[in-house]
């Protein structure tokens, strides 16, 4: 069921400036510190990550070439080809993902604002309070209309990507290429070293489905949305893998695995303390940015749920702007608590831990919405189904991969959200339908 929206429509470039503003967040900024144990064997998981990305950017534009008009992105496309049931647990696990990458969101802006006051850094009250204030003054501002959000999404991308670009491009000149080296320093096996740094990386990579959960909202949404996702990718690419060259090669490991700000760091090694600061600004409003742009998601997904009657009708609820304010608060009620949950450990630590579950749980909606592309094509026989399929399995081979990345205590976790997800459809809402 396709969902008409009468709201003013978005283009090219700010559907581009959406993804990337997503992906190009929290993820790059604290991930060389997180990455920094496993050693340079980490940057193959940089490669695999990417790949595993194109596959998925490849999967949502042939969904969005077949069903442009729609609210919910891989919600929408699974509901519409495999019914209710799957459509339920693809916007149940992709509402989870969603707020627990807001959680880390926040986490990361901590980090780097410890750099122009550290006593957020020396007191855990004042970092909960900081992260808290970032995801409820970004709820705020997404109760405002569509235009806004993406005037304030393309702002922060630019923002961003000066430091990252800097770090990338002009950092590169300044690498100690004796700090280069692939060495596996996590005492654990190759393939187990790459598997846990491919998870890690791929955190980085999420949001890149971000345009086809607002399709509907996308002038020319056939050809745009596909489009976007493309340039976005190749944007988000480039700077992550030349920036986590750089500061792998600017900063030893002991130094980048105790960093909680290591872009930061990285700047200040080669051009002074002055650019440390400017370069945790850049930091901060990307992390700012990407909150800004999954905010504005965590309230569409519950949404375009609630409208088809799988979610409590109170998230299809919108103010005068056409905002779901009342899905915006819960999620970000949510994200709050899992925030206050994991704060008692080390941030790096806090951080890991948000972004695998957060990865974990997004598996959900990225599978499903590949079986109903296999399905989709093969069910109208198109003419070129061949390859889209053949994509779609690497894809899901990819994903299975990144479910043992994550390791024991997180598929746990996610299992147990998985099945109140069941519960809850079975017990709640079936009964409705």
């Amino acid at each position: 069921m396709a969902l008409k929206m009468t709201v003013k429509k978005i283009g090219l470039w700010s559907s581009t400036a959406l993804i990337a503003g997503n992906m190009i967040g929290s993820g790059i900024f604290l991930l060389p510190a997180t990455l920094a144990s496993y050693g340079g064997i980490s940057l193959f998981g940089w490669l695999f990550s990417a790949l595993g990305a194109l596959f998925f950017t490849l999967i949502f534009r042939w969904l969005s070439q077949r069903m442009p008009d729609t609210i919910g992105g891989p919600y929408a496309y699974t509901k519409i080809v495999m019914g209710n049931f799957w459509g339920f647990l693809v916007g149940w696990g992709y509402w989870i993902s969603i707020w627990c990458t807001n959680a880390a969101i926040a986490v990361a802006f901590v980090g780097y604002l410890t750099v122009f006051i550290p006593e957020v850094g020396a007191h855990k009250s004042l970092a909960i309070a900081s992260g808290l204030g970032a995801i409820w003054l970004f709820s705020f501002i997404n109760s405002w209309s569509l235009m806004t959000i993406a005037w304030v999404q393309k702002i922060t991308t630019i923002l961003k990507l000066i430091p990252i670009l800097a770090i990338g491009f002009i950092g590169v000149w300044y690498i100690d290429w004796s700090l280069i080296s692939l060495e596996n320093l996590s005492g654990e096996s190759d393939f187990k070293a790459i598997s846990a740094t491919t998870t890690l990386t791929l955190f980085a990579f999420l949001g890149l489905e971000s345009a086809t959960v607002a399709s509907a909202k996308i002038r020319n949404a056939k050809k745009t949305v596909g489009r976007a996702g493309l340039i976005a990718l190749g944007i988000t690419m480039t700077t992550y893998i030349l920036s986590s060259v750089a500061i792998f090669g600017i900063l030893p490991p002991e130094v980048l695995m105790n960093s909680t700000a290591p872009f930061a760091d990285a700047a200040s090694s080669f051009w002074g303390v002055s650019s440390k600061y400017i370069v945790a600004a850049g930091a901060i409003a990307a992390t700012l940015g990407a909150l800004n742009g999954w905010i504005l998601i965590q309230g569409q997904i519950p949404m375009a749920t609630a409208k088809d009657h799988l979610f409590p009708s109170f998230f299809a609820r919108v103010n005068g702007n056409g905002a779901p304010v009342i899905g915006i608060v819960v999620s970000s009620l949510l994200a709050s608590t899992v925030l206050l949950f994991r704060f008692s450990e080390r941030l790096v630590e806090v951080f890991a831990f948000m972004m695998n579950l957060s990865t974990l749980s997004v598996l959900t909606p990225y599978l499903m919405a590949i079986v109903s592309l296999i399905i989709l094509v093969n069910k109208n026989r198109e003419r070129h189904r061949y390859p889209m399929i053949g994509v779609g399995i690497l894809a899901i081979i990819f994903i299975f991969w990144i479910i043992y990345g994550c390791g024991v205590e997180v598929v746990s976790y996610g299992g147990l959200l998985i099945l109140l997800g069941i519960t809850i459809y079975y017990f709640l809402i079936k009964k409705k339908l």
